[in-house]
């Protein structure tokens, strides 16, 4: 059967919908959230603003899907679609090379500036902050949960520990610094909190 190809409608829509993601991406990045508007965003991407609330309910959720979209983007480029936290046989490298990572995009504006938007509108809208929970957090702390197990079925790390609280070590403090800005995030910085939580406080 021969596969018809897109009509010229479809197409405008997938051109509106996609200068609709980069124009709010660029917004946030250039004059901050509270600055972006509906209005705004479609004068960028050069449609009605009625295009915009037809697809999405406010600025938000318009936010929202184009950073979803920015992520699956630099996933296919990368050439890392499905991702996986790599097994190298060294969990500690390998969670300390995924947080570098995360250290890079969290210094990119790109990445920044849409992440800290979305996490102070998630405090003031518990929906929101659910969705982004669901639909941004939780696939990458399945990652890290799935290396942990990986790591118990090697002897790496105690049975008895639950990856869902034990990836908490690494994450959470990351994110509390980044997001209150209380001190510099750096490879060191991530590299110490994999250390303190393998290791321990302890003297060894």
């Amino acid at each position: 059967m021969v596969k018809k190809p897109a009509s010229d409608s479809t197409r405008r829509s997938e051109r509106s919908r996609r200068a609709i993601y980069d124009a709010a991406l660029a917004l946030v990045v250039e004059v901050g959230y509270p600055k972006t508007t509906i209005e705004g965003i479609a004068a960028r991407a050069g449609v009605g603003k009625q295009t915009i609330y037809r697809w999405w309910s406010s600025k938000a959720d318009v936010l929202l899907e184009a950073f979803l979209d920015l992520f699956a983007q630099a996933s296919r480029e990368a050439g890392a679609e499905p991702y996986v936290i790599p097994d190298t046989g060294d969990l500690a490298a390998d969670i300390k090379a995924v947080l570098r990572a995360t250290v890079d995009q969290l210094k990119d504006p790109r990445y920044a500036a849409p992440s800290r938007a979305l996490a102070a509108e998630g405090l003031v809208d518990e929906e929101l902050g659910r969705r982004c929970a669901a639909m941004l957090m939780e696939p990458s702390l399945q990652l890290y949960v799935d290396r942990l197990r990986a790591a118990q079925r090697a002897g790496e790390v105690r049975p008895d520990i639950d990856p869902r609280i034990a990836l908490e070590f690494f994450i959470s403090p990351l994110a509390q610094r980044w997001l209150q800005h209380t001190g510099p995030i750096s490879y060191e910085y991530t590299d110490t909190l994999v250390d303190y939580a393998l290791h321990g406080l302890a003297p060894r």
